[in-house]
């Protein structure tokens, strides 16, 4: 029987068949990228509401600075779906009664390598000497105090706000500009704010002001009210082109306005002031997260959030350019020349080599106004403008250790 051409077909398909399946390629196994975690601690403590206040018009924050953290965690984490990294948040407030140290040493200490404290001098400066020897870089997102980038500078610390003498060099560079170069200075009776007046007089002489007169605020709480009328007494003295005020716990210069024997501009914490980080603030993309932190704290963001902010996108590109969680190498690249970031200011922030202070501009804000923006055109510097406030690198009394 002869073989029909179906059976041969059948046949040869057959025959055909385990070739086929044997030359078949496998499928590769999927193979997910590697996800690096970079664990950030957040070091706070609560805030004391201030026994004497001047208004009820703002309402007490006892803690500022963690939104600006949660924001830029999520920002770093944007970016960190495309280069594999996923950034973590750990959040350590202590009570305002609580042991900052004790907390750090339990809860921190040889656990991160990465620690942003928003605390005071005093605090600061404990957590920097406990963290001495150890693996920790600690970015400092609460402090203003000239002593930490100078006599008191540690190694282990970068700072992200501006100093008190890069605020005032800030107010001399727009005074000297709009020639108000003669000073009637107010000073409080705190001690940050004999702090803030000195970092003043420093700038009245770096930029040529003169000091007419200088005047220490006397009034208690319990009679301020009634001692409004005795501004206009406790204001004269010789002529001046604007009163320059220290309280920067706003215990009372908010009533100087109006009341001066002289009518004169108010600068310093009251009045024109110099900031971080101000509500009136809409340039270089400043709208956006404005409306963003708005949206995540429901409230305007202070010095302390952009502070926060900034330390913690800081860590994100470092750790994103150098495509590394590892200590050393974010460090190393945080502080070349290579690391840039941009902080909604315009140029490009920086830390300074010689005392890890976050270079940056200085915004003059007035209460409901953004007035300029210091360094103020026409002061120059070899490097780069940022450097002419503050302490330039001559002028520094840090050294490391």
């Amino acid at each position: 029987m002869k073989n029909s051409p179906f059976i041969l077909s059948f046949l040869f398909a057959s025959m055909s068949l385990p070739l086929f399946a044997a030359s078949k390629p496998k499928t590769p196994p999927i193979v997910l990228p590697v996800v690096q975690t970079i664990d950030i601690a957040y070091l706070s403590q609560e805030l004391t509401p201030p026994t004497e206040t001047l208004s009820n018009l703002d309402s007490f924050l006892a803690s500022k600075g963690v939104e600006g953290a949660e924001l830029a965690i999520s920002d770093n984490n944007t970016t960190g779906q495309f280069t594999h990294q996923n950034f973590v948040l750990h959040k350590f407030n202590i009570p305002s009664d609580g042991n900052v140290g004790e907390a750090f040493k339990q809860n921190i200490l040889t656990k991160f390598h990465f620690v942003i404290t928003n605390l005071n001098a005093a605090n600061t400066l404990e957590i920097s000497d406990l963290a001495a020897n150890s693996d920790t870089l600690l970015l400092d997102a609460g402090t203003f105090d000239d002593a930490l980038r100078n006599e008191q500078c540690r190694q282990n610390t970068l700072h992200l706000l501006p100093s008190r003498a890069m605020k005032a060099d800030a107010l001399a560079q727009y005074m000297m500009k709009k020639r108000w170069v003669k000073w009637f200075l107010v000073v409080g009776n705190t001690p940050e704010d004999t702090l803030f007046a000195n970092a003043l007089k420093r700038s009245a002489k770096r930029f040529g002001m003169k000091i007419i007169s200088e005047k220490k605020w006397e009034h208690t709480f319990d009679t301020r009210r009634s001692a409004q009328s005795d501004i206009s007494v406790f204001t004269q003295t010789d002529d001046y082109d604007v009163l320059v005020v220290a309280d920067e716990q706003s215990l009372f210069g908010e009533y100087l306005a109006y009341r001066t024997w002289l009518a004169r501009p108010i600068i310093g914490t009251q009045g024109l002031i110099p900031t971080a980080w101000h509500s009136t603030h809409e340039l270089w993309g400043a709208t956006q997260i404005q409306h963003r932190f708005q949206d995540l704290a429901k409230r305007n963001m202070q010095e302390q959030d952009y502070g926060a902010y900034l330390a913690v996108r800081a860590i994100g590109e470092a750790a994103t350019r150098t495509k590394s969680n590892e200590l050393k190498t974010v460090q190393d690249y945080l502080r070349s020349p290579q690391f840039t970031l941009q902080g909604y200011k315009g140029n490009p922030l920086s830390f300074r080599a010689w005392d890890g202070q976050l270079r940056q501009a200085i915004l003059l804000a007035a209460p409901r106004s953004l007035v300029t923006v210091a360094p103020i055109e026409g002061f120059l510097h070899p490097k780069t403008e940022l450097d002419t406030l503050g302490f330039d690198q001559s002028e520094s009394g840090c050294h490391w250790r």
